[in-house]
């Protein structure tokens, strides 16, 4: 919006405050040109340094780095002062508000003047600034009123009056010959330049020639550490500065590296290249972080930046970034920043979150996207340099993933799961399909029936304790003191015991939904099996459908959304039929309905993201019949990301052969 804009204004100079390498004031360079109209624009950059950036302007969006030595400070060896030259890199990218002055002066064909003087020791300012989103929610203005005050009794350094007196001296000759003058100065100096022109200055004395001045384009792995804003948002704000072309057509497909038989015959989803993902991910992202022609919100962008990250996630290893992990995951972001004294994290805290509240795939797939600049090559008109982070900013930190690889098995032989078998020519495994009678793997009808009586013990011990009697110790211990109720009561200087009441009828049925499904898209397979002996329960489920992922001949990998557990066995008819269940709105409620008409106990466990609508706690009533609601989030992740997966196997042979394609 024009209202965050600010410019200081003496004489004709118009003079825009800036931070440097910050997206926020790049754009507000570009509202100063609109506001402004300049005849001329003067940028905090010595007049030695104009050929080689007006070069690497040209080359935008590509990033160069101009490179040149400067003599450091003596170093001592013995008695002798030996001077130790240094390098300096300039970096020219498009997220930096003196390149995008350069830019638009270059674009518009508007004169462009570098005024700064040319020293070999420019002094490292290492000051405590805010955050820069604060210009995105407080205006420029609020923002440099804030600076100027902070830093107006800071002593400044003799190369920076030195500096400073230059560039007033150079803007009153361009004052004296433009009508308008746009200044783009960085906020330590831009008091002083402003105080300093009001004065007589006399002509400084400096640099008027640089040699070895080299300039380069930047190696496409050294965009992922150096730059001063993080590819994607540089990306983000590089493709919001002109014109969105028409959405593309959306293709079907992902960054998976193989995909199912069936697919291929039917000629359904393709696993795309990875670098056309990437710049899919970054046109939706370019289009969804703000109105067209504002300043793009670096808080939406690191949203837009999650989700996008989440949908490679799920791609690449099949698995959901849930609601709770996504919380996690920005209060986790959120707390780094405060304690770094920063509105949002960077980039190295938001891989610290994605790393502590998901996994080391989602952290790998996070910075992949993250550190993606399309428009970086090698190039045949310049060198290429590889930079580190040291070379530019004297630091770093480091960060290691550990992603899980699919990998196929050279040199593992003991691992098992390495050992599975492959197709050996296109179709070979769809041969084993055309048995009409389905079942499932006996190794994980144990695990699921395992866990079915770990939901229902922890149902019944829930309900043991919300009926569960606390009073004051007077002759009995009962159950044992009752620490909560007593740390409660502690002025009073009572002992408060606990007694556990037995719960009267056991758990019958079981449900447990991951997912509800409410587009009634993600998992259209239905099906109701029933157990083979006492010891199993029969079972009713929604689930993705088997052909979207054929393992092995006649077998096929499939995930959850949701089942049912009743025992004891053989009572179950099929429930995704049955016009008795016409209440349900859906797959989860049809579950809940189907548990509480089968259960033969009183109890019945719903395990959910959400507890079920009050409906169907009075029609559980009317049937004399309880429900006892465990959030999903109260379950170890870990256990039920082990749990939601099964395989279908196309008739009982396949038990035989199955253990060489599951793991």
């Amino acid at each position: 919006m024009p209202h965050r804009l600010h410019l200081e204004q003496f004489g004709n100079v118009h003079a825009l405050p800036i931070l440097h390498y910050r997206m926020e004031f790049a754009h507000l360079v570009r509202e100063a040109v609109k506001a402004v109209a300049p005849d001329c624009i003067a940028i905090e950059l010595p007049a030695t340094l104009e050929a080689p950036f007006v070069r690497a302007i040209g080359r935008l969006p590509q990033i160069s780095v101009l490179t040149y030595e400067v003599s450091s400070a003596s170093l001592l060896k013995g008695k002798t002062a030996v001077e130790a030259p240094q390098s300096v890199h300039l970096l020219v990218e498009p997220a930096d508000p003196l390149v995008e002055a350069a830019r638009l002066a270059q674009e518009r064909g508007i004169p462009l003047q570098l005024i700064d003087l040319d020293l070999d020791d420019y002094p490292l300012h290492n000051e405590p600034l805010p955050d820069s989103y604060a210009v995105q929610r407080l205006g420029l203005a609020a923002y440099y009123r804030e600076y100027a005050a902070a830093f107006r009794d800071v002593p400044p350094d003799r190369e920076d009056l030195r500096r400073e007196k230059g560039m007033a001296f150079r803007l009153s000759q361009l004052s004296g010959r433009y009508q308008r003058v746009l200044f783009v100065c960085g906020m330590h100096h831009l008091e002083r330049v402003r105080r300093f022109f009001g004065e007589p200055q006399a002509e400084p004395l400096g640099r008027v020639r640089r040699e070895g001045l080299r300039l380069f384009n930047l190696h496409p792995d050294s965009t992922r550490e150096v730059l001063g804003e993080f590819p994607f948002l540089s990306a983000v704000y590089e493709l919001r500065r002109g014109e969105f072309p028409p959405e593309p057509a959306r293709r079907e497909g992902g960054l998976r590296k193989s995909f199912t038989l069936f697919e291929l015959i039917e000629g359904g989803k393709r696993a795309i290249p990875e670098e056309e993902a990437m710049a899919q991910s970054l046109d939706r992202s370019a289009r969804q972080v703000g109105v067209a022609g504002e300043m793009p919100d670096r808080q939406r962008v690191m949203f837009r930046l999650f989700q996008e990250a989440s949908r490679h996630y799920r791609q690449e290893t099949g698995e959901t970034v849930h609601l709770w992990q996504r919380r996690a995951f920005f209060r986790f972001a959120r707390n780094c920043a405060l304690i770094e004294g920063q509105l949002l994290p960077d980039l190295y805290q938001l891989l610290c979150a994605a790393r502590a509240c998901l996994d080391d795939n989602f952290a790998y797939a996070f910075w992949r996207l993250a550190s993606h600049y399309p428009w970086q090559r090698e190039t045949a008109d310049l060198p290429t340099l590889r930079l580190k982070p040291e070379d530019l900013w004297g630091s770093s930190r480091r960060l290691r993933f550990r992603p899980r690889p699919r990998r196929e098995a050279k040199g593992l032989s003991r691992l098992r799961f390495l050992q599975r078998k492959r197709e050996l020519r296109p179709g070979e495994w769809l041969q084993g399909f055309d048995n009409p009678a389905i079942c499932s793997y006996p190794p994980e009808d144990l695990v699921i029936e395992e866990y079915g009586r770990f939901l229902k013990k922890k149902g019944a011990r829930q309900l043991s304790e919300e009926e569960g009697r606390v009073e004051p110790f007077s002759a009995s211990m009962l159950d044992g003191i009752d620490m909560r109720e007593t740390l409660r009561n502690l002025p009073g200087g009572r002992i408060y015991v606990r007694e556990n009441r037995r719960v009267k009828g056991g758990v019958g049925s079981v449900v447990v939904v991951f997912d509800e499904d409410r587009g009634n898209d993600r998992f259209p397979y239905l099906m109701t099996w029933l157990g083979e002996h006492e010891q199993e329960s029969d079972m009713a489920f929604y689930a993705t459908q088997p052909a979207d992922n054929i393992v092995g001949p006649g077998i096929s990998r499939c995930e959850y959304g949701g089942f049912l557990l009743s025992s004891p066995p053989r009572r179950m008819l099929d429930v995704w039929h049955d016009r008795d269940y016409a209440l349900a709105r859906s797959k989860a409620e049809l579950l809940l309905l189907a548990a509480l008409d089968y259960s033969p106990e009183k109890h019945v466990v719903y395990a959910a993201p959400r507890p079920p609508r009050s409906i169907f706690r009075q029609l559980a009533a009317r049937l004399g019949k309880k429900i006892v609601y465990l959030p999903l989030g109260s379950l170890s992740p870990v256990k039920l990301k082990r749990l939601r997966v099964f395989h279908v196997l196309y008739g009982n042979d396949k038990r035989e052969i199955a253990r060489d394609y599951i793991w």
